[in-house]
């Protein structure tokens, strides 16, 4: 006997698992992959977008008005 190392073994693990395990690993390492090419955290943003992004919370939150928004929004696009 194989002492449940077979394909279907004695543990359920078997070949299905066995795949499932893998196709899980090479998953994660893609995931991983994309993760980091892309920037991290915020996928593929630039700084130039942040820039905007504050901006129009500083904008929103009261911090300037429209004229200083609209100027820095001009200073940061060109």
């Amino acid at each position: 006997m194989m002492g449940g190392y077979g394909w279907g073994g004695g543990g359920g693990f078997g070949i299905i698992g066995m795949l499932l395990w893998w196709v899980l690993i090479v998953l994660g390492i893609v995931l991983i992959a994309k993760w980091l090419f892309s920037g991290g955290p915020g996928g593929g943003r630039t700084a130039g977008d942040r820039a905007l992004e504050i901006l129009k919370e500083r904008y929103a939150r009261g911090e300037i008005d429209k004229n200083e928004f609209e100027q820095k929004k001009r200073d940061l696009r060109g």
